[in-house]
């Protein structure tokens, strides 16, 4: 009997008749193409397949983070088009990384992916590594401002009560 995932996979797949592919949902294509590797969950298999949940939407803070998850080779070569990459990278974003998004998020536009995709990471470590870095540095920083602006805050406090004579 065969496994009932493997049946709906099937449908999808051959559910064209010309040989043209039809879109697909963002959940479907996470399922043909990231769920693999990533797991139903986002889960992964770290170190050799990251754990996406919640690191994507850190990555989006910092400069190349955007571009570099599209420029992963999973998701750069993949064969969907580059609105049906969008809608995935989007839907794993909101999916497994809602509570780390960025106050401004927005959604990735297929004329982001179609700029970045070509462009895709042979060596995806290295560039992670370099990415990781820069979150832990660009965390360290917004600590160290918080923590600055509390000070500020409370010595503000302090100066505004009044004063009270000792005479």
């Amino acid at each position: 009997m065969l496994h009932p995932v493997l049946v709906i996979v099937f449908l999808l797949l051959s559910s064209t008749s010309s040989g043209a592919r039809a879109e697909q949902p963002p959940p479907v294509n996470y399922m043909l193409h990231c769920m693999g590797c990533h797991l139903a969950d986002g889960s992964g298999g770290p170190p050799e397949v990251p754990d996406v949940r919640g690191e994507m939407g850190r990555l989006l803070s910092i400069e190349g983070g955007r571009a570099y998850l599209v420029q992963v080779p999973g998701a750069a070569q993949a064969p969907i088009s580059d609105a049906e990459l969008a809608g995935v990278v989007n839907y794993m974003l909101e999916t497994f990384n809602a509570g780390t998004l960025p106050r401004d998020y927005a959604p990735l536009t297929e004329d982001e992916v179609a700029l970045w995709r070509e462009d895709w990471l042979p060596d995806v470590a290295a560039v992670r590594e370099k990415l990781m870095a820069r979150l832990r540095d660009a965390t360290k920083r917004s600590q160290t401002r918080e923590t600055l602006e509390r000070v500020i805050h409370e010595r503000n406090d302090i100066e505004a009560e009044p004063r009270t004579s000792l005479e």
